[in-house]
């Protein structure tokens, strides 16, 4: 790979979210601001949601890395269960180890005990499901009577939904009115401004390693902020490829070139971006056609080269 080659002591755009790199971006700041007070207050769900790559799972690592002592705290990261899955995978998170042949409302009532012994000695439990539009509807409701369980000053558990746009969607339903109505907090994470996606390049690199001179200009960093519509995680990729390609080259410092082929080569970027590469392709193409007709009025052979090379471009 391209570490040695650019002083690098570990890739810096890789798509595992890794807390390492946690910049401090203002979406995923003000993310967990809402999130810190709003388990401050002890009631309620809280949801954020955001489109694929946006950072939610990043935005949830951190604040489970950040969780202070007296939190207690289930994740689950694969919310595709139905309700008895659901209920005992809660209790795995909780430390209970139980005999398959405990039925569901025994079980119901040992996660309820647990939940009050945690409380007695002063946790409070937080339940943090991240991919939560993937919840099935049963689900769904069996989660909101989890937080049925209270004492006489506070809830025994509340719940953190991380989901994609699709989930305000699905409680939008009139059938979810009862949960929606106890979301006491929630936050949408917008994608990056040009700015921040600068300052997010620049950091990775020097997470990384890397100590050198700029390796992306200001231009191609605009080309692929816009090309990547401010999503961190096609920004990850785009940077990759670009560094692949500049190393392939053997060149130390990113050309335009190496970004325009690796916007070409990635799906799901700005469509309206590629069009315009393509265009450019498309331009070579009729300016080196010309040059074919000028020439061929002179020499017949030449002529036939320039056709062979306009045939690869294509």
């Amino acid at each position: 790979m391209y570490l040695q080659h650019f002083g690098l002591s570990q890739l810096p755009f890789t798509l595992t979210p890794n807390t390492g790199f946690f910049f401090g971006l203002a979406p995923h700041v003000e993310a967990l601001q809402v999130l810190q007070t709003a388990l401050e207050t002890g009631e309620g769900f809280i949801k954020v949601t955001g489109e694929v790559g946006t950072g939610k799972t990043l935005v949830c690592r951190k604040l489970l890395n950040d969780l202070p002592a007296q939190y207690h705290c289930a994740y689950l990261p694969n919310p595709y269960l139905n309700p008895k899955e659901l209920r005992w995978a809660v209790a795995a998170e909780l430390g209970l180890s139980l005999p398959n042949k405990v039925d569901q409302q025994q079980l119901t009532r040992l996660i309820h005990e647990r939940l009050l012994a945690l409380n007695h000695q002063g946790f409070h439990v937080v339940l943090v499901l991240d991919e939560a539009q993937s919840l099935p509807d049963e689900s769904i409701e069996a989660l909101r009577l989890f937080t049925n369980l209270e004492t006489e000053n506070c809830k025994l558990l509340q719940v953190v939904l991380f989901g994609q746009p699709e989930l305000d969607q699905r409680l939008a339903q009139p059938k979810f009115r009862q949960l929606r109505q106890r979301i006491t907090f929630s936050y949408g994470l917008r994608p990056l401004t040009w700015d921040e996606i600068h300052a997010y390049i620049r950091y990775r690199l020097a997470i990384a390693g890397y100590q050198g001179p700029e390796l992306f200009t200001a231009a191609d960093i605009k080309r692929i902020a816009r090309a990547a519509r401010g999503i961190p995680r096609l920004v990850n990729i785009l940077a990759h490829k670009s560094l692949l390609l500049c190393y392939g080259q053997g060149e130390k410092k990113v050309r335009t070139r190496h970004c325009l082929a690796a916007i070409t080569d990635t799906e799901d970027i700005n469509l309206q971006h590629k069009v315009s590469v393509s265009r450019l392709n498309i331009l070579l193409v009729v300016l080196l056609a010309a040059v074919v007709l000028v020439i061929g009025l002179n020499s017949d052979s030449c002529c036939g080269e320039w056709v062979t090379q306009i045939s690869e471009i294509k």
